[in-house]
């Protein structure tokens, strides 16, 4: 009689990446329903990372999902949700530490070095983070896989990175270049092959 002795551990792989679409799936819906709040009066975007405001630093978590506008929504979505979605596949855990080391590198970076008296809101840094990341990880592990989809990376958005890192009136370079370093830093911390340091 034939058994199947791996079936659970693929149905929990399959489970596992299923939940990190669904992360990435939710946090587009709040940042909708955050600009549908912010437009019918809700005044959200004064919330944004506000450059050497002490009391402004936790908005660095709450900014990515601040839009100004629905055409800055829609902009930031889309690659959002393809990027989001590759990172996705390695599951829920993967995807939440890729966000958070993101969200965390690029919203302090723009608060350091932003310039005094701007407000910075939008999901690009963590589109240029998730980018990054797609990309790095496929220096740091060598996987033909990995490697093939950071060119993919490159290929379709390459332009469009190179081009956010240039300073433009109203737009946050500073957020596009350290969500860019965060996500290189999110490859380097979650690389698997990375040796124990000896005690």
């Amino acid at each position: 009689m034939a058994t199947v002795v791996d079936a659970p551990r693929t149905r929990s792989v399959s489970d596992d990446r299923v939940r990190g679409l669904v992360l990435i799936g939710a946090m587009v819906a709040l940042m909708w329903v955050l600009e549908t709040i912010d437009v019918v009066g809700g005044n959200l975007d004064a919330n944004g990372i506000h450059p050497r405001d002490v009391d402004t630093l936790p908005d660095i978590a709450f900014a990515p999902f601040l839009h100004a506008g629905w055409g800055h929504l829609i902009g930031n979505t889309v690659p959002f949700v393809v990027l989001g979605g590759a990172i996705a596949l390695s599951g829920l855990a993967r995807t939440a530490a890729v966000t958070a080391i993101v969200a965390l590198v690029g919203g302090f970076g723009t608060w350091l070095i932003g310039p005094a008296d701007t407000n910075h809101i939008g999901a690009s840094g963590l589109v240029f983070g998730f980018a990054a990341y797609l990309i790095a990880r496929g220096v740091y592990t060598r996987r033909p896989l990995h490697l093939g989809a950071g060119l993919a990376v490159i290929a379709v958005y390459g332009a469009t990175l190179l081009f956010g890192f240039i300073p433009h009136p109203g737009v946050s370079w500073q957020g596009h270049l350290f969500g860019a370093v965060g996500g290189v830093v999110a490859a380097r911390v979650l690389d698997r092959r990375r040796a124990p340091v000896a005690a």
